[in-house]
């Protein structure tokens, strides 16, 4: 029972670790609590800067054997917009970065499976239905668990925390997590049978009270959200809150909506808050926190999948570069982490601004910078942060001064 490491949670950041790192050579134990993956209206949508990580860590090819669908264009609809317009100049999404088509769509819960059925092809030791009951960390880290009605206890040189936002490895390791208040509510539902969508686009839009994404699965599937204000925290409840909230698509400004509008749903309805919560140093002595463990951006962005990945990237590179019996040193993941969320959250801050207010003012708002992004498109910088990674735009975009020219006026 003794380990290289143990990984608490198998969802795609733990599965991806766990392949990772066995394939290395490392011995790993990999720990999931759920029995079987099921929807929970976590992302389905990796940016092309998310996808270059993939490929970098070498499981491209299993996502797209898996049925990973790639999206090639966007489209962004407004109120204040002609729809025709609006499709006439739609974004190609191959610019962002090299090699890859657009952004990778695939199914949550298959995605998972994927992933963990991946950690234990390449020698990880991987159980589910595991309760974990203790963890201690320090210099000789272990952790207590339940499995199959007999307690265990494991052995590690490290422990990786990768059970999401409630994280009992970030709780154990005394690490802060901070939060900002929530700007508006987030829904979100898959929907089947959606006939007459491009599955190989993708779409915003903003019209009255509702701020819409749509992101195609390939076939007749589409990932869709919804913002709406706070104040109307009810407004998708009860058992027709599915039927109502793909109502809420039904838009003048976005015709072709109707296609998911008239589509069924395909698993639950959730409402949760929009706000980013993040991390100042997401380790400690024997730990360190992959994933929404170490914090996580505002779902606007829909890059829960892509920092994951990259959390992924960074944290194996650091300890396959570590010698046997050395202790890794994770401060430039920290550092460049927190260099990441930070303009993440900006750009969140941004995006949240832009197409999740409501109400004449936050109209003009909106009809000036689709007015003044067009002959400027320097003024959309931060939305290129968000599908070519945060790292591709100037310093100057994460600044009050970008922020004020987006939303003058």
């Amino acid at each position: 029972m003794t380990y290289d490491l143990v990984i608490v949670g198998a969802g795609i950041g733990g599965s991806a670790m766990a392949a990772t790192m066995a394939k290395s050579g490392a011995s790993v134990l990999l720990l999931e609590k759920s029995t079987s993956y099921e929807d929970r209206v976590r992302g389905e949508w990796i940016a092309p800067w998310g996808v270059a990580e993939v490929r970098r860590l070498g499981l491209y090819d299993l996502l797209m054997e898996a049925g990973g669908h790639h999206i090639t264009s966007h489209v962004t609809y407004d109120e204040s917009r002609d729809p025709d317009a609006a499709e006439t100049t739609a974004m190609p999404l191959n610019i962002f970065a090299e090699n890859v088509p657009g952004p990778l769509t695939i199914g949550h819960p298959h995605h998972c499976q994927t992933l963990f059925d991946e950690a234990v092809r390449c020698g990880a030791a991987a159980l589910r239905g595991v309760n974990v009951t203790n963890i201690e960390l320090g210099a000789s880290p272990t952790v207590t668990y339940d499995h199959d009605g007999a307690e265990h206890t494991a052995h590690a040189a490290l422990v990786i925390g990768a059970e999401g936002r409630m994280s009992p490895t970030r709780k154990q390791a005394g690490i802060k997590l901070h939060q900002d208040k929530p700007h508006h509510w987030f829904a979100g539902l898959l929907v089947e049978g959606v006939e007459g969508w491009d599955p190989s686009r993708q779409a915003i839009g903003t019209e009255g009270q509702f701020g819409f994404l749509a992101f195609p699965q390939g076939g007749d599937k589409v990932r869709v959200y919804g913002g709406y204000p706070l104040a109307e925290k009810g407004r998708f409840a009860g058992e027709d809150g599915a039927r109502k909230f793909l109502d809420s698509f039904r838009m003048n400004c976005a015709p072709a909506n109707r296609a998911i509008a008239d589509g069924t749903p395909a698993g639950p309805l959730l409402s949760y808050f929009n706000n980013d919560s993040w991390t100042d140093e997401p380790f400690a002595e024997g730990a360190v926190l992959i994933g929404d463990a170490a914090g996580w951006n505002d779902p606007i962005n829909g890059l829960g999948l892509s920092i994951t990945y990259r959390d992924v990237r960074i944290v194996s590179d650091i300890l396959k570069a570590t010698p046997k019996g050395k202790t890794p040193d994770f401060s430039s993941y920290a550092s460049e982490r927190a260099e990441r969320m930070r303009r993440l959250r900006f750009a969140g801050h941004l995006q949240a601004a832009l197409d999740m207010e409501f109400g004449d003012e936050a109209r003009a708002r909106r009809k000036s910078y689709h007015e003044r992004s067009a002959a400027d498109p320097t003024l959309g910088m931060h939305g290129a942060a968000i599908m070519g990674g945060p790292e591709s735009v100037p310093a100057e975009v994460f600044t009050d001064a970008h922020r004020d020219r987006v939303l003058q006026g």
